[in-house]
């Protein structure tokens, strides 16, 4: 996609590293400048914090447009523990890759350790123009003038093959701007599926509504599936993500961890109908305190592959919990720390997300 950009790029990571990985991307970034394309990274100001300042200089002589998420301690509208979580690319307008995926080796097969397991979504057409008129608006009214027109990308949609188009929306997640379109659309996933519903997540902490319409749902009768980490890269998370491991069984929801590496997809599926990816976990810190993005895609032959897909990583790459492999494996020590666990995860972190936002 930054090869191939002939007009603007937009970038937006919640993890930038100048690594082996981090540095072919930023080639090709300075190159893409080279070539007269407007190109706009941003980054989130504490999870790249180790992206230096030699860096930053470099980009900003050759072209390249950089910009901080709001600094924690130097924000117009001071919110502390609020964060950029995007992880989204978009080329001239037209085209689009959004997911879980941050600039890092650690997404690549790199020295014997296998990547983490991740996935994003290619799009071209409207979408990803709505994309970059986001990406604009966040950047800030010094932006330069857009030079990506609502007539150039209508012709590029309608080269697109009818079979080849399908819905799909953004949502978003911002709490400070009242923005809950993604914790939403999860709710209608609970509310509308009849049949299954699988999710697969990173961080999985499910405050007491999506608990609840959780077991609403299997009482209907749906089939709910949980792929979640095995080997996690937050040791306190997993510990607090498996004392919810009793409700979930009690409520016969299937628990399946992933074994292969560590899981960072956030993905989910119902009915064959509807499935969405993105960068938000279910847990409060995407639902208070980050800024996500996901993209919601209503296509039954999309949904169907997407539901193939998580099947097959269950059959093949996941353990199953179960409750006696769960209860031979915990025992009262364990539970009083998994017990702690949650409530500093769940409960204390909401202290780092009150947030003071003046009016305009």
């Amino acid at each position: 996609m930054i090869d191939n950009a002939k007009k603007t790029l937009h970038l937006q990571f919640y993890i930038f590293e100048e690594d082996k990985t981090g540095k072919i991307i930023l080639d090709a970034l300075l190159n893409a400048a080279k070539r007269g394309v407007s190109v706009f990274l941003q980054i989130d100001a504490y999870a790249s914090q180790n992206f230096s300042g030699k860096m930053v200089k470099t980009l900003n002589e050759s072209g390249v447009q950089f910009k901080w998420f709001e600094p924690v301690f130097k924000s117009k509208h001071f919110y502390f523990g609020r964060r950029l979580h995007h992880k989204i690319i978009i080329a001239d307008g037209w085209q689009s890759l959004v997911g879980g995926i941050n600039i890092t080796d650690r997404y690549n097969d790199l020295h014997g350790k296998p990547a983490w397991k991740d996935m994003a979504l290619f799009c071209e057409g409207e979408t990803s123009y709505e994309l970059h008129k986001l990406c604009r608006l966040m950047w800030g009214s010094e932006i330069e003038p857009d030079i990506i027109s609502r007539e150039g990308i209508n012709k590029y949609c309608s080269a697109i093959p009818a079979e080849e188009c399908c819905e799909v929306r953004v949502r978003r997640n911002d709490w400070v701007t009242r923005k809950q379109q993604i914790t939403k659309s999860y709710l209608e996933m609970f509310r509308n599926a009849n049949k299954h519903l699988t999710i697969m997540c990173s961080y999985f902490l499910p405050g007491r509504l999506f608990r609840k319409r959780l077991s609403q749902a299997v009482k209907r009768g749906v089939k709910v599936k949980v792929i979640l980490a095995g080997p996690s890269d937050i040791m306190i998370v997993k510990h607090a993500e498996r004392y919810l491991y009793e409700w979930l069984l009690k409520n016969n929801i299937e628990i399946y961890e992933y074994q292969k590496t560590v899981l960072h997809a956030k993905v989910a599926e119902y009915d064959n109908l509807w499935s969405t990816i993105g960068s938000y976990n279910v847990n409060n810190i995407s639902a208070y305190a980050s800024l996500e993005l996901n993209l919601e895609i209503r296509n039954n032959e999309f949904s169907k592959k997407v539901e193939n897909e998580l099947e097959q990583i269950i059959a093949g790459e996941c353990k199953p919990i179960t409750k006696e492999n769960y209860s031979s494996s915990t025992n009262f020590a364990r539970r009083i720390w998994q017990r702690f666990c949650y409530g500093f995860i769940n409960n204390v972190l909401k202290l780092f997300t009150f947030y003071f936002k003046q009016e305009e």
